[in-house]
């Protein structure tokens, strides 16, 4: 009977495995691609996709009019005797346009090689860009800015302050919709330069072709071309001088050890001289010949205490290339958070100073030649700027972190020092360069350097293997395809973002001409 019992519940045992195994085989077969219930599956899961987009969206659209409805809002509460309260909302709302789509493009290029080598996550290093961007506006901002910005108009030709107005409400508002559109196609422009084209469109047909300086337009054009070249020829160079003298070398800890606290206090001693020339310059009125020798002492000073974190942080390390590469993943961090200071105090001006402009300028029956920024108006830019970065920054952020070529720690800290160094010389030689085009030119330079090193070593091998005599592969690639895929930097996002780059200021200026049209004819 015992035995009976036994052979019982041994069958019992034998039909559940049976039934779990067919169950699992089941699910596999329904599973598989193609199945009806895989269809199923996957439009559920695209259902749910299309879903939290459009609650992201919503939530996007609602964050932005509530923050303009607070714009304007300030703004009428402000207006004063003798000044047009719909007039100061209208500035307010495009200003505070201007300022989010400045966030969304100008700011994401700051954070974007941090993210793309995984230092930072989307959502850290877009807090911490807004962060610092909003502290680097409302610290180093500038309290009193030009009219016009970079002079391109002559304020002797213009023949009352109402033209003034209406001339940069046009280019406010031809900026923010190009920055717009170029940000929703996934290109990372200059917002300055984008500015510049508005006010070159909206002067030329309301004050004419003389009374546009040709001479500032040169040098911005000029500007277009040389601060993405000088930026990748200053990354590459980091990324050579990194990889020679530590990732090939046979001891690699010794190696860390012996230029990563240089190249720390270097960076440390470059965004010292950035900041302190190009922030607080206005501030300390620091020269020159003041901040050289202060940024000597920040080099020593660093290096000295630099070099223990070093040491202690590669007692652990392996002898391999990406612990060396991990060795930056620190100072990457710090010089994303002072570059995202750096370009707030710098490019609020963008937003903020046509802002100012409009709204000091606006009744009055001369035109000021510099304006006093109120602080709701510098808020309004802070605030703005760091809202775009939120909302609508991880497009941008993403194309240059990971779609242009592959980052990581090390070489987005040679974009980072490379795009402060650029624009820092750039700014003492007195051109107007463009922080974003210098950035993503500093990440074309490090991705052209790769595939340069590349080959290079491919053909290197070849040349070893054949002279000692062993079989090697043909230099030249198999076929195309095998060609493209060596590419490492995408050439569509290289010709597409350069062909935005050319457009930036025509089209702008397109706009803005067409926007001042409008008003010109409804006046």
């Amino acid at each position: 009977m015992a035995d009976r019992g036994d052979g019982e519940k041994k069958k019992r045992a034998d039909r559940v495995v049976r039934s779990r195994v067919a169950v699992v085989s089941f699910r596999r077969r329904a599973l598989e691609p193609g199945t009806p219930l895989d269809k199923d599956l996957r439009k559920i899961e695209r259902l749910e996709e299309a879903t939290r987009a459009v609650s992201r969206n919503s939530i996007a659209l609602g964050a932005t009019l509530i923050f303009l409805l607070i714009a304007a809002f300030v703004a009428d509460s402000q207006a004063q005797t003798g000044q047009s309260g719909v007039l100061m909302v209208l500035a307010a709302v495009i200003g505070g346009y201007l300022a989010l789509t400045i966030g969304a493009n100008d700011v994401a290029n700051n954070v974007g090689p941090a993210v793309g080598a995984r230092a930072l996550t989307m959502t850290g290093a877009l807090a911490l860009a807004a962060v610092f961007e909003c502290a680097g506006a409302l610290i180093g901002g500038d309290d009193v800015v030009e009219t016009i910005s970079e002079g391109l108009i002559d304020p002797a030709l213009l023949p009352n302050t109402n033209i003034f107005v209406w001339v940069m409400m046009s280019a406010m508002l031809a900026s923010a919709v190009w920055v717009h559109l170029a940000t929703y196609a996934g290109a990372p422009i200059s917002t300055t330069h984008a500015i510049v084209g508005g006010v070159l469109g909206a002067g030329l047909v309301g004050l004419g072709f003389s009374a546009i300086d040709w001479i500032v337009v040169a040098k911005v054009f000029a500007s277009w071309m040389l601060s993405p070249l000088v930026g990748g020829f200053v990354a590459a160079s980091l990324v050579a001088f990194i990889e020679f003298n530590m990732i090939y070398r046979p001891d690699k800890i010794a190696a860390v050890r012996r230029w990563v606290p240089v190249l720390v206090a270097l960076m440390a001693a470059v965004f010292f001289a950035f900041i302190a020339l190009n922030v607080f310059g206005n501030v300390w009125a620091l020269g020159v010949h003041l901040v050289v020798p202060a940024s000597v002492v920040v080099f020593g000073i660093v290096y000295l205490l630099a070099g223990p974190w070093v040491h202690a942080q590669s007692e652990d390390m392996e002898n391999r290339n990406q612990h060396v590469r991990q060795m930056f993943r620190g100072p990457l961090i710090f010089a994303a958070c002072l570059l995202s200071f750096a370009h707030g105090s710098n490019d609020v001006a963008n937003a903020v100073a046509p802002l100012a402009a409009i709204l000091q300028n606006a009744g009055q029956p001369e035109l000021l030649g510099e304006v006093g920024v109120p602080f709701w108006v510098m808020l309004i830019g802070a605030v703005g700027i760091s809202l775009g970065l939120f909302l609508f920054g991880p497009r941008i952020v993403r194309v240059v972190g990971e779609q242009i070529t592959r980052m990581n720690s090390m070489r987005a800290f040679c974009v980072a020092v490379a795009a402060a160094f650029t624009v820092m010389v750039a700014s003492e030689l007195g051109m107007p360069v463009s922080t974003t085009q210098t950035v993503v030119g500093a990440v074309f330079g490090v991705g052209f350097f790769r595939e340069y090193a590349s080959r290079y070593s491919r053909r290197r091998r070849y040349y070893i293997l054949t002279k000692k005599g062993h079989h090697a592969p043909a230099v030249p690639p198999a076929s195309r395809d095998e060609a493209r895929r060596r590419k490492l930097v995408r050439r569509s996002h290289f010709i597409g973002i350069v062909a935005t780059w050319a457009i930036t200021v025509p089209s702008a200026a397109a706009l803005a001409a067409l926007i001042y049209s409008v008003i010109d004819w409804i006046r």
